[in-house]
Formats: C-alpha cells, sequence, structure tokens
C-alpha cells in the first residue's frame, strides 16, 4: 500500500510491519502503540521525543517507544528517507523476557543511535523480512540480536558448551529439516537469545550461519552425486535454486552450475 511518499510493507511476519519513506512531511506531535526501530538513508531529520531532542542522520539508527510523544521533521529543505520497523508491544516484551532472563527491561534506551552494528542488524533484519524465501530461523535470531543491543544487552555467561553442543547436533544430523529457535532452545534448556549469543561465543557462528553452511555442504554432496540443481536444492532444506546459489557461491567463490560443469 502507497500513500504519496510512503510505503507500507507486510514482513509476513505476524507483529512486524515496515514502513518506507522518502518526504519533506513534518509530522505533528503523536504517539504509536507500537515499538519502532529504523535507519535513516539519505537526509538528517530532528524530532523532539520522550528522551530529550534527536537529531539523525544517513546511517543512524532510530527508535521510538510505545507511547512515547515526539514529532518529526527534515533538516534543511532536502527531504529525508528512512526504513522503519514497528513491532507489536507482546512481541518486544517476549523477547525481552527471553533476552534478560526474567528481569524486566523493555525500554529502547536511545531515539537515535551512531552505532554501525546496530545499523548493520536492522538492514539485515529488515532483509530477512522482506525475504519469501528466509527461514524462520534466521528471521527469529535477527530479531533477538537487534533487541538485545537496542534494549542494552548484559554481558554474557560463561557456560553452556554442553547444551550448545546438543543444538549443534540436531543442525548436523538433519540440516535440511526446518527448525527454529524455539526448536533448538528447547534442546538445550535455554532460552532463545542465550542460544544465539552461546552458540556464536563457542562455534564462531550463529545458528542460522551455522545451519545455512551445513545445507551448503550438503547441496554440493548432492550435487557431486548427480543430483539436479533444483532438486539439491530442495533435499539440502534451501526454498529453492537461487537460495542455494546464493549460499553456494558466498561460501566456495563459485556457483553449483560451474561445480557441475567442472565435473562432467
Amino acid at each position: 500500500m502507497a500513500t504519496g511518499r510512503f510505503r507500507i510493507v507486510r514482513t509476513g511476519v505476524e507483529g512486524i510491519e515496515a514502513v518506507f519513506a522518502d518526504s519533506r512531511h513534518t509530522f505533528a506531535r503523536h504517539t504509536h502503540e507500537t515499538y519502532g526501530i529504523g535507519l535513516i538513508e539519505r537526509g538528517a531529520q530532528k524530532s523532539a521525543s520522550g528522551r530529550g531532542l534527536v537529531e539523525a542522520a544517513a546511517g543512524n539508527t532510530i527508535t521510538v517507544n510505545p507511547g512515547e510523544v515526539h514529532d518529526g521533521a527534515p533538516l534543511g529543505d532536502a527531504p529525508r528517507a528512512w526504513r522503519m520497523l514497528y513491532l507489536e508491544p507482546a512481541l518486544v516484551r517476549a523477547a525481552a523476557e527471553d533476552i534478560f532472563e526474567g528481569r524486566p527491561r523493555e525500554e529502547f534506551y536511545a531515539p537515535v543511535l551512531d552505532d554501525g552494528r546496530i545499523a548493520g542488524l536492522v538492514s539485515r533484519l529488515l532483509a530477512l523480512l522482506l525475504d519469501a524465501g528466509a527461514d524462520a530461523l534466521g528471521r527469529e535470531e535477527q530479531l533477538l540480536l537487534l533487541l538485545a543491543a537496542v534494549l542494552r544487552e548484559e554481558a554474557p555467561r560463561q557456560d553452556g558448551p554442553a547444551a550448545i553442543g546438543r543444538a549443534r547436533d540436531r543442525l548436523d544430523t538433519d540440516p535440511a529439516s526446518a527448525v527454529t529457535l524455539e526448536d533448538l532452545a528447547g534442546d538445550c534448556g535455554l532460552g532463545r537469545f542465550r542460544l544465539v549469543r552461546d552458540f556464536a561465543r563457542l562455534t564462531g557462528l550463529t545458528p542460522h550461519a551455522y545451519l545455512l553452511q551445513r545445507r551448503t555442504e550438503l547441496a554440493r554432496r548432492l550435487i557431486a552425486a548427480g543430483t539436479p540443481l533444483a532438486e539439491a536444492a530442495i533435499e539440502a532444506g534451501f526454498a529453492d535454486q537461487s537460495h542455494m546459489t546464493r549460499n553456494f557461491t558466498r561460501r566456495y567463490g563459485y556457483t553449483p552450475g560451474a561445480f557441475l560443469a567442472a565435473r562432467a
């Protein structure tokens, strides 16, 4: 749905809506019922928020809490472009309970963040939410990592290798099967966020990145055994051949087709 220079985008994930904007519009003071996290892509804007005056430029992450009174106007005469995600409070509340293991923390701490890591997390989550073939595991994982950053994650605990081993074994044994963070966390007896954090600390990869690596290795074996490319993609757990090709090329530096041709 488009309204002038604004575009509302369905993400395919219940409780999350995306809005893309490119506008000189000046917003009156207002509130949202949802949390908002977004990126300024071009230009700059100023606003008054419940957490103080805000000036945000291209590359900055901006946030808003439910019920927070704020406005917004461009800085200068040029329009500014931004992409926002709006998240239902219940979604953020459940994630926060998981991230902080029952200790309440449900407020985004800064209205503007000049932090390249957080901006990257927003961009990656947006890409996954708008990719119809993206795994639920990857979306869940990226959402938790982003929310941990904007809610101020605490220092990790230094335990859990045996529990992480159970999650790793499951991904090694059956990489083609669909799996969620809830599934893996249940195997480990850990919260979803702690699973992501500790898995990455112990293996060097998040569960989703590890799963994609295992799927790519499986696809390579299937192709080497003579399985047609499209069938290999599905058997290895990818949404389609294009998803397999993208991951295969990223990891090996050549396409599945080039690999197949080299073996002919």
